[in-house]
This record gives structure tokens, sequence and C-alpha cells, in this order.
């Protein structure tokens, strides 16, 4: 986790509710947000694996692109981005990219086309919580006149996870149950209105949840009322989305870094790599075509010291290959897991490394990420 000391540090609606139940409490992008609850991190981070954790990700910056119609709006975030949103279908969710002129990556994001037609025009954007000041500004010199950036500073956003989550949601949500995996609604949670995403950042099956503000504990609190959901913090949160190998910015990735170096090619699909077109195409293209001259990778340390980001990454012979970028103990599965970047011929699974750890070499291995499976949820074929 990135933390940002502040003396003026902002809240969520949800902050007196956390210190009710007890969170400590700890500055993080600027906020004030709960890193554990009274069982600690280890539990939090088994209940989210085997039942359902509720997470307040109300500092994440919530906004909207607004223009005319769909065509226009997508244009415009496609010469931003090296996403695809024309084609995007109606309830869709898509994960993208800000990218500099360089290659590198301002910022990664979740871009929503809403169901109903009489917001045809409209894309929701969710967006980093230590980035957004700089995503907004980013975007709102570089839209076009027809095209508005409107920032929802008026909502919260919950994320409920584990394999609980779908039977628990279904309870105070049930148009939800129906929806798949990277989609989105308009519905009611309680009586709430909500914008109901299934998506999150634990490699679990479950659903984020935005909602007004002002409505934010009285939803928490009906959640945590079933016995199947206890809260989660950020501890958790962030040894979570390890095991799941997915990026934290500031840490995985950031303005140095390009989409192929790590491993996010997957955001960029067959039209944008034939057309081009987006900020940093030139580098972006080039490294996707013939390879990036480094790679993040996941990485096994032996024996059971963590590797911090930060870590120098040594090959066999101890020549200097990379650097750790998120490390720590993966509480499911045992040991110390870490991320970081390889020169590419260090990068193939199973290539030996030594990891600078206090002074001494610790042997250690690349591994295949994720480490633990993804357990999205999958609607069945017809």
């Amino acid at each position: 986790m990135t933390e940002i000391s502040d003396t003026e540090l902002l809240e969520t609606p949800l902050a007196s509710l956390h210190r009710e139940l007890g969170a400590r409490m700890v500055p993080f992008a600027g906020y004030s947000m709960p890193v554990q609850y009274p069982k600690g991190i280890i539990a939090e981070h088994n209940w989210t694996r085997e039942s359902a954790g509720l997470f307040d990700v109300s500092h994440m910056g919530q906004a909207f692109l607004v223009g005319p119609d769909h065509a226009t709006t997508a244009r415009a975030l496609e010469a931003l981005t090296p996403g695809e949103f024309a084609a995007l279908a109606p309830g869709r969710v898509r994960y993208t990219l800000l990218t500099t002129d360089r290659g590198g990556i301002i910022d990664d994001l979740m871009v929503t086309r809403p169901l109903d037609p009489a917001e045809d025009g409209v894309l929701g954007l969710i967006v980093n919580a230590g980035r957004k000041v700089i995503d907004y500004a980013h975007l709102a010199a570089r839209l076009p006149a027809d095209v508005g950036l409107q920032v929802a500073e008026d909502r919260a956003l919950l994320a409920l996870q584990g394999p609980k989550a779908a039977a628990v949601f279904a309870r105070h949500c049930p148009a939800a149950a129906a929806m798949g995996f990277m989609t989105s609604i308009r519905t009611e949670v309680d009586g709430v209105e909500a914008i109901v995403s299934r998506s999150g950042y634990t490699g679990e099956d479950g659903y984020e949840i935005s909602v007004p503000g002002d409505a934010a504990e009285r939803v928490a609190r009906a959640l945590l009322a079933d016995a199947e959901v206890e809260p989660i913090g950020l501890g958790a949160r962030d040894s979570l989305r390890l095991e799941a190998g997915l990026c934290l910015y500031g840490h995985d990735i950031d303005e140095a870094t390009s989409p192929a170096e790590a491993d996010l090619g997957f955001a960029i699909p067959k039209r944008r790599r034939i057309e081009g077109g987006f900020p940093g195409a030139d580098r972006i293209l080039g490294e996707l075509a013939s390879g990036a001259p480094r790679l993040r990778v996941g990485i096994r340390p032996e024996g059971r010291a963590p590797a911090r980001d930060g870590t120098e990454i040594r090959d066999a012979s101890g020549t200097l290959v990379g650097i750790v970028t998120s490390g720590g103990f993966g509480p499911s599965v045992g040991g110390p897991i870490a991320m970081g970047y390889v020169a590419a011929d260090c990068a193939a699974p199973g290539t030996p490394l030594l990891l600078s750890v206090r002074g001494k070499d610790l042997p250690a291995s690349v591994a295949p990420l994720p480490f633990v499976p993804h357990r999205y949820y999958r609607k069945p074929s017809a």
C-alpha cells in the first residue's frame, strides 16, 4: 500500500462505522482508512477467500464522461487509452489504461457503459484514489468540447467479495443474481439507488456497489448484518490482490512502465493494435510485437522471509536483473510471494533468482501468475 501522510485527512462516509467496528485507521492516498479490524489481516484474508468480505473503497474516484451519443464519448476515450469502447455493449464493464505520450501508464481504470438507453453517451469511470486528481485534470484538458467530465464526489463505493458474496447479495439486490462477470446495472440495494458491477480486486467473485454517500452506512450495516459477511481492511485487500496477481498503481505500474512490460496487453484489443492512434502507441505496440526489455513476473521466495517492494533481484550469477514491486506473505499460499520486474531473459517460470533481503541473497524463482486461481463468476453457456 502507498501511504500518504496528511494533517487533514479526508474521510469516507463510513469512517464512523469503521471506528465503531474497532478498525485501526491509517493514512492512505489522503484518506483515513481501515487497515484492519480486531480479528487481524490474516483472518480477514481467509474470511474473504471462504465467505464474503465487505470493503470500503469509497476513496476511489467515481466520474462520468458525458457526450451527445455513445460513438462520440467512446471516440473521445479511445483517443486517450488503448481500449476499445466503440463496440462496448450496454451494461458491460472494461478494464483500460490512461497512457502517456511515451507509453507509460498514468492510471488503470474501469469503464462502464450504462445499460439504460436513456444514458446513451455516458461512460462511467472508476479510478485509483491516489491518481484521481491527476486523472481528472488529464481528462479535462484533452476531452473534446462536446464531451464533459462529471466527477461524482457525492457517491460511496463498497465491494462485497468472496465465494458467498452472490448468495448474500441476492437477498439485498435480487437483480444482481443474474449478472455476469464484468457487467453493470443500475438498480436498488435495500431500497437505495445503486450502480452495481460484478467485478472486484481480490480474484474472487463479487460486486462493487456505488451508492449515494449519505446512504452508504445504511447499506453497509444491512450487509454486515448477514452472518456470512465481515468487514475487511486495506491489509487483507492488498494480500488478496497480490495472490491474484493484480497490479497496484505506484508499485507495479507507473508512468515509467508500459502495458507490455506490465503484462497488461489483454487490455489492448485487436482493433487498437491494428489502428493505433492512442498515446504512446509506437512504444507500446512495438513492445507487444517484439517483446519488452523487462517483464512483470510472479516470484516465490524460498523459506519464510518475505521480499518487500524495493528488494533487488539478481540472477543465479549475482547480476542485478530487476526489482520487487509488491511483496509479502500470502495466507492462501502459505508462504511469501512477490511480484516484480526482471530482464526479459529471466522471466520464464522456474528461472532461479536471488533476492537481497536484509543484506543476504535469498533463493527464489519466477512463478506463474496468479498465485491463487481467479474465481470470477462465468455464466453457464446456454
